[in-house]
């Protein structure tokens, strides 16, 4: 009867020591619906094309005007982050965007179907940074980089349940209903966040041990982090900060790519009906799924081990997850048949995602604590509004060419830059 009542109080410990993973669990259903309002666009657009008479130019400056609004508003968003904190600023982001993603149900012309995007693109820009922020805040450095991985991952967990289950809706509903039902489930997750999260000190859940754990290596919530005296704009000075938004740039110009136009890709080139999309469609960003996750994994051994730094980790596994990412996608194009496709697809994915689960993470290293968020929304611009050029010059390649290849030949030579950007550049943090 000891015996037993022990075990379970060891139980009990070990779970009060692994809250915080309880966190990372809310940030990652936040970012699937986050880019399951991304994502519906994809899904839909073959419908829309035809009920609306849209061309794949159209589709792609859809895209564009989504990520401009967003990469702007990455700016401001970070600022706002840092000044007011986490909770009240996520919780009014999701509404907002979650309303964006129900007015694109309702509009017919394309003039209000950019101003919708723009309004989704200004809604999302504060998710990633803040998921950002509340790692700094719950995770000791060595752990940041799995943790961001799980929540980062949420951006391939999206468009991989996307196809299927938004196929269904609109099959079953209609395209429009794949906007109102998105947006109604971001409303309902926003309350629910904003009932459930608190920082470290103020959480009951919290054991104290776990507590103490969470702030030995430079965590703890906005009380515990001391103010920097750099002011906001003078990241801009910094190498590694550009070094940052040259590097996410390369990364979402072939991500912007992968998200606009995959759904389209196997329909048009490889005769994917629509029924089977739901299925083919979802194939690549299971490998997304697996490099975002092992990749922080990876970075997490190799400073267990002691093998090199935090930076160091993140920076190694970036550049080489570029350089294969390069050769993978201009391989696309070459090949033949849907199942190699749909493996070199997989593959690309697997190493894209590696790189922004790490990009994500690095920001938690190179910024002071109290500006995580400035960091990472400043990286996170750099990367949307370059990258914000991808869809619309691959739908104009497309329309001019009749062919996906120039696109993801252009898109893996740019991604393979990302390596020269974080090795070369981005090599230190931002001293106080």
């Amino acid at each position: 009867m000891e015996a037993k009542l022990e075990t379970q109080q060891v139980k009990s410990v070990n779970f009060a020591r692994k809250f915080r993973w309880t966190v990372v669990i809310w940030l990652l259903i936040g970012g699937i619906i986050n880019y399951l309002d991304r994502a519906n666009l994809s899904i839909a657009a073959p419908e829309m094309m035809k009920e609306l008479g849209l061309t794949a130019t159209d589709i792609g400056l859809l895209g564009t005007v989504f990520s401009w609004s967003y990469a702007v508003m990455q700016l401001p968003s970070g600022w706002l982050i840092d000044r007011f904190g986490t909770k009240k600023v996520y919780t009014i982001a999701l509404i907002w965007w979650s309303g964006a993603t129900m007015l694109t149900g309702a509009v017919h012309k394309m003039t209000t179907f950019i101003a919708a995007r723009v309004l989704l693109g200004i809604g999302e820009a504060p998710c990633f940074p803040t998921m950002a922020k509340i790692t700094s805040y719950w995770f000791p450095k060595k752990e940041r980089g799995l943790a961001t991985g799980i929540w980062d991952s949420s951006s391939k967990w999206g468009p991989a349940i996307a196809p299927p289950l938004l196929v269904f809706i609109m099959v079953t509903f209609g395209w429009r209903a794949l906007f109102y039902i998105t947006g109604a489930l971001g409303i309902v997750f926003a309350i629910g966040f904003y009932i459930f999260y608190k920082n470290p000190d103020q959480s009951r859940k919290l054991s104290q041990m776990e507590l103490e754990y969470i702030r030995s290596d430079g965590a703890g919530s906005e009380q515990n982090i001391q103010t920097s005296k750099i002011k906001w704009r003078e990241l801009f000075k910094y190498r590694s900060v550009w070094g940052m938004i040259l590097g996410f740039f390369c990364t979402i110009w072939i991500w912007n790519i992968f998200l606009v136009f995959l759904p389209l890709f196997l329909t048009n080139v490889h005769g994917v009906s629509l029924k089977e999309l739901g299925i083919y469609a979802g194939i690549p960003w299971l490998g997304g799924i697996f490099g975002n996750i092992f990749g922080g994994y990876l970075t997490k051994k190799l400073v267990d081990k002691n093998v090199t730094s935090p930076i160091k980790a993140k920076r190694i596994l970036i550049s080489i997850s570029a350089i294969c990412a390069a050769f993978v996608v201009c391989a696309v194009p070459f090949v033949e048949g849907l199942a190699v496709t749909l493996a070199l697809l997989t593959l690309a994915l697997c190493f894209i995602s590696a790189m922004t689960g790490s990009a994500w993470a690095l920001a938690g290293d190179i910024a002071p604590p109290s500006m995580v968020a400035s960091v990472g929304a400043i990286q996170n611009f750099g990367g949307y509004f370059g990258g914000a050029f991808s869809p619309v010059v691959a739908g104009m390649i497309v329309d001019s060419t009749g062919s996906y290849s120039l696109a993801f030949i252009s898109g893996g030579v740019i991604a393979g830059c990302a390596a020269l950007c974080y090795w070369f550049i981005v090599n230190k943090p931002i001293e106080n």
